[in-house]
């Protein structure tokens, strides 16, 4: 699946990924290839993503994410 991670200044990963977890609103979930459509907001927190066989953390402040089609946008503040 694509994952997509933008701030307002620059776009921080844009690339193929087996699994990314975000810290929601209501508690940490993890999106797989194939998951049903949703639109959540985010907590301070950590992104973590598998690309390539190694995972990324990415730490966050909150932001908003949409999973649609296999592609999951993350806009982050």
């Amino acid at each position: 699946m694509t994952l997509k991670i933008i701030s307002a200044e620059d776009v921080l990963f844009s690339g193929e990924v087996s699994s990314v977890t975000l810290p929601g609103a209501k508690g940490s979930f993890t999106v797989l290839r194939n998951h049903a459509s949703l639109i959540s907001t985010l907590t301070a927190g950590n992104i973590a993503y598998v690309s390539d066989g190694a995972e990324v953390q990415l730490p966050v402040s909150g932001g908003l994410v949409n999973v649609d089609n296999n592609v999951v946008s993350v806009c982050i503040y």
